[in-house]
């Protein structure tokens, strides 16, 4: 098994992490510098908290009024919109919109001129359940165009992105949960996500009804991009089972478990070879 170099970066309030296998050190950390300086153009972009953000601008939108966007902050909309509609409304960016407005904005984007309309309401986006994953899927772009396409990317440890295996291994052991966890699976070419309530309580609103997540434990979702998977595993801790076994029906790369009671059950179709307890991530 070749080595593995692992490089750091702190950004999006929180803890990015690229493991590179089978390259030269030298090359690895040229590499994951090239994507850490991608993750900081990403943020500048994406974070409500930076004023100047695409994402604080939109707020300022009064109904009827647009803003042309940035490529990154258009293509994260548009894959936030393709969830919203595949989830049935059990994600949205402007959850968070309940909290201050008792109600959700209307918009719409407007893809001859890369930007967005205010149709309704105040755009209060939140991209937090999806901002990284897109990061992640970006960064993996950024790897392959390096010739490092044996990587592990890693936000928070809520959101894990799988490139190829590293050589002489069926792929990357990743957990559910702690990394002790019985639940570990080889992967490659895709991304697990987590979603739960330990870290920040009830944090999460249920964009249909403004209500608090009903899930008491954790969900996961594992789909090849890392936005879907961010997405998706937020829209399972609001969903009912029989709501994300619709979901995942027919959808043969779209993978759900839940936690309940310290168990764990999957939705969906797709299966996953059991990994042992080493290259832990």
């Amino acid at each position: 098994m070749s080595e593995i170099n692992v490089f750091n970066h702190t950004a999006m309030a929180t803890q990015f992490q690229v493991r590179i296998a089978g390259e030269e050190r030298t090359y690895a950390a040229q590499a994951a510098q090239a994507a850490f300086a991608l993750t900081d153009q990403l943020e500048s972009c994406l974070s409500r908290y930076r004023a100047n953000s695409d994402i604080s601008q939109i707020t300022q939108l009064a109904p009827g009024e647009t803003l042309r966007l940035s490529e990154p902050v258009f293509a994260c909309l548009e894959i936030a919109r393709t969830m919203e509609l595949a989830t049935s409304g059990a994600f949205s960016v402007t959850a968070a919109a309940w909290k201050t407005r008792g109600a959700t904005p209307l918009w719409s984007l407007l893809k001859d001129r890369c930007s967005i309309r205010c149709d309704a309401g105040k755009l209060e986006f939140d991209l937090g359940a999806i901002g990284k994953g897109f990061a992640l899927d970006r960064l993996a772009e950024l790897l392959r165009e390096w010739d490092c396409p044996a990587f592990l990317l890693v936000a928070g440890g809520s959101s894990i992105l799988a490139g190829e295996a590293p050589p002489g291994t069926p792929g990357w052991s990743c957990g559910l949960g702690e990394n002790n966890s019985p639940e570990r699976y080889w992967l490659k070419r895709c991304s697990l996500s987590g979603s739960g309530l330990a870290v920040k309580g009830r944090h999460i609103l249920d964009p249909r009804t403004g209500g608090p997540a009903q899930r008491q434990d954790r969900a996961w979702a594992l789909t090849p991009a890392a936005a879907e998977s961010d997405a998706l595993s937020t829209a399972a801790m609001v969903m009912s089972e029989t709501e994300i076994a619709g979901v995942v029906a027919g959808r043969p790369d779209w993978l759900v478990f839940l936690q309940e009671a310290g168990k764990i059950r999957s939705f969906g179709s797709r299966t996953l070879p059991p990994a042992r307890s080493t290259m832990i991530a």
